[in-house]
């Protein structure tokens, strides 16, 4: 495993950490068992940073990572979210109070006095602009609630505010082979801030695993059958906001210039390695060899020049007009 800094924290983080939503909920069924045993194997194996939400199963990740932290010697660090319990997203529900219950809640269920990462979870656009929001994550920082705070965005013009706030440590954001513009002008910018990058959605809901097939079934409580219009959250969170069909057709195309001896996954986690503002990527697993699949990434050899050019082509011609000016 390789490690990268995390902003201005001090922490070296392992640049494959683990994304706890599917542990969580809607990803389709998951046992605590195969949970657990995924989240073990992950750091027998060097990660010690994971993602997860007070969302994600109303706690019940939280609570998993709680089990695995008193489990384990190791330092692990680990980043929650706050925010979507609001029954409906506005400016106004980012209050004081809610803050403070929010983070309370996540304090018990990780067991913890204080949480190392707090992030909002992807605000409305207009939070951004409310610069008070920002100095009650300061005083949680003064009162040892929070160590250090970030945010989760769905766009990049999000992403480009956010870094104004010389608190904000972290932000997260969708990076993959089907969402390049991150890359163009906020990389540059966090990386001259010191802001550290937590690329999620990085296999584009499992589309970039090269195992979907066009008569793929998810089951009901799987985001994948539910959102892909957007009817339950942002559109761009399921296949990042990509038309099924048009997914296929590009991952077909990718499978062409996958390195000799890595999966299509570990090629689409390496890729994103190539950029040195990302600090880590975040990929869920549901079991043990899913998370070791994805680790594997780590240690794969640079790509190309010519395997980077054929990635940019491929999503000039698939993927570019459907995502590139929405997110």
């Amino acid at each position: 495993m390789n490690y990268r800094e995390l902003g201005r924290t001090g922490w070296k983080v392992s640049e494959v950490s683990f994304g706890a939503w599917a542990i969580g909920s809607a990803w389709g069924s998951v046992s605590d068992t195969d949970s657990m045993a995924a989240l073990n194997h992950s750091i027998d194996l060097g990660v010690n940073f994971i993602d997860t939400a007070d969302v994600y199963g109303d706690g019940h990740s939280e609570r998993l990572i709680a089990k695995l932290r008193k489990e384990r010697s190791e330092t692990i660090y680990v980043a929650t979210k706050a925010g979507r319990r609001l029954p409906a997203q506005t400016v106004e529900g980012y209050n004081r109070e809610n803050l403070n219950v929010w983070v309370d809640r996540s304090l018990k269920n990780l067991e913890t006095e204080c949480i190392d990462l707090l992030q909002l979870h992807c605000p409305p656009m207009e939070t951004y602009y409310h610069p008070e929001i920002f100095g009650i994550l300061d005083d949680m920082v003064k009162a040892g609630k929070i160590r250090y705070y970030g945010v989760s965005v769905e766009k990049v013009e999000e992403a480009l505010k956010a870094i104004e706030y010389p608190g904000v440590q972290s932000v997260q954001i969708i990076f993959n082979m089907f969402r390049f513009r991150p890359s163009e002008l906020f990389f540059e910018q966090a990386k001259r801030r010191k802001v550290g990058i937590l690329a999620r959605v990085p296999l584009a809901s499992g589309m970039l695993t090269g195992k979907m097939t066009r008569n793929s079934q998810f089951s009901s409580d799987d985001h994948r059958s539910f959102n892909r219009k957007g009817e339950a959250f942002d559109m761009g969170e399921t296949f990042s906001g990509v038309d099924y069909e048009t997914g296929l057709q590009a991952v077909e195309e990718l499978r062409r210039i996958i390195p000799g001896g890595a999966t299509m996954a570990q090629f689409a986690l390496r890729w994103i390695l190539m950029f040195d503002a990302v600090t880590c990527v975040i990929p869920g697993a549901k079991y043990p060899a899913q998370a070791e699949d994805n680790i594997k990434a780590s240690a794969l050899a640079p790509l190309t020049d010519s395997q980077m050019a054929k990635v940019r082509e491929v999503y000039n011609k698939y993927i570019r007009e459907q995502v590139h000016h929405r997110w």
